[in-house]
């Protein structure tokens, strides 16, 4: 019997919604430029104040935030009970390492778990949501 064949679409996000999709998952990707190459690395995140906030060790991610680098910043769904279609919602920005201490009790304060450090990773990074974009892939198959 041959497979179905979809029919895709894509949607294009309102801000609000990218918002709130972002608020909906905790791994998302941070893409940062290593010796001049990208690389994509995964980390627990959450919105907080406008902004991607994540834990993270000193290295990479940190060294980019360090820097105040623009950054890229992804996360995404597909296939839940509560929203079958698939989505994904980019963020473009300037990371940078949150040092300031009232803001850095706030991030303390934050449901954040760190990626992989085990409680390790007491660094934070924000990234400013200065582009912000989703789309949402839906089937349009009827049924």
């Amino acid at each position: 019997m041959a497979a179905a064949k979809n029919n895709p679409a894509i949607d294009e996000l309102a801000r609000d919604e990218c918002l709130r999709l972002l608020a909906s998952t905790p791994v998302g990707r941070v893409g940062v430029t290593i010796d001049a190459l990208p690389a994509v690395l995964p980390v627990n995140f959450v919105v907080s104040d406008g902004a991607v906030v994540f834990r993270t060790v000193p290295g990479t991610k940190l060294d980019a935030a360090t820097a105040g680098a623009v950054v890229a910043f992804e996360a995404d769904g597909y296939g839940t009970d509560a929203d079958p279609h698939g989505w994904s919602v980019l963020v473009r920005g300037v990371a940078r390492e949150i040092t300031e201490p009232d803001e850095l009790a706030a991030a303390r304060a934050l449901p954040l778990e760190s990626w992989a450090w085990d409680g390790g990773a007491d660094r934070f990074v924000r990234i400013e949501l200065t582009v912000l974009t989703g789309r949402r892939v839906r089937d349009t198959t009827a049924g």
